[in-house]
């Protein structure tokens, strides 16, 4: 798909108040290993050489929540960014919300959001045969706060591969959307801590 925009991005659009809100309330839950597609749902299934594998693609500490308040304060600048970028998709639903941990040297290499093929859960009727379309990134914290950690999007089919940073994405408050099959990696952290709180916007497939 040729895209004109391949992210939209609103500069410290969140409160401060709410993301204090978020990290605070993200710190009150139970953190789990961050996983990704291809791996088991639970890394005590994993074989050694699975984990290893792992933590070659990702590395880094998540918390699932969703909170009504947090998409109150997210859904209108997605929709905005649909509109104002020209993509126009259809979606109606939001997964839970990922708040994630990047400590020193943890990464997420590069990856797309967008699955193979539709959610198959058939008891799940809001997402059984939906699939991502538009991914958000919040940043919790100012960047002042972290070196490393960038937010990189990869435009494959321009002229030029060399990855994009979301230079404004360190500001405390910012949010990037984008599509979910666009490919993107978070740097390593090199150090101090990075929070930041992600979310996939489901709809049908496209047609």
């Amino acid at each position: 798909m040729q895209l004109e925009n391949y992210y939209w991005c609103f500069r410290e659009a969140i409160p401060l108040r709410i993301c204090d809100d978020i990290i605070s309330y993200g710190k009150s839950l139970k953190e789990q290993k961050a996983l990704t597609f291809g791996f088991s749902d639970n890394p005590d299934d994993m074989s050694l050489n699975q984990k290893k594998e792992l933590e070659k693609k990702r590395k880094s500490n998540v918390v699932w929540m969703n909170p009504l308040w947090i998409y109150k304060e997210i859904h209108p600048l997605i929709h905005q960014a649909n509109r104002d970028a020209g993509w126009n998709f259809q979606w109606d639903w939001t997964e839970s919300c990922q708040f994630t941990k990047y400590k020193l040297n943890q990464y997420y290499d590069w990856h797309t959001d967008a699955g193979s093929t539709p959610y198959n859960k058939p008891n799940d009727f809001n997402s059984h045969g939906k699939i991502r379309k538009l991914s958000a990134t919040i940043s919790l914290v100012d960047g002042s706060e972290y070196e490393g950690g960038d937010l990189e999007l990869d435009f494959r089919n321009k002229e030029e591969n060399d990855p994009h940073t979301i230079k404004n994405l360190r500001k405390k408050g910012s949010i990037v959307i984008f599509p979910s099959f666009v490919w993107h990696r978070v740097t390593p952290v090199t150090s101090g801590q990075r929070y930041s709180l992600v979310c996939w916007n489901l709809g049908q497939p496209y047609v």
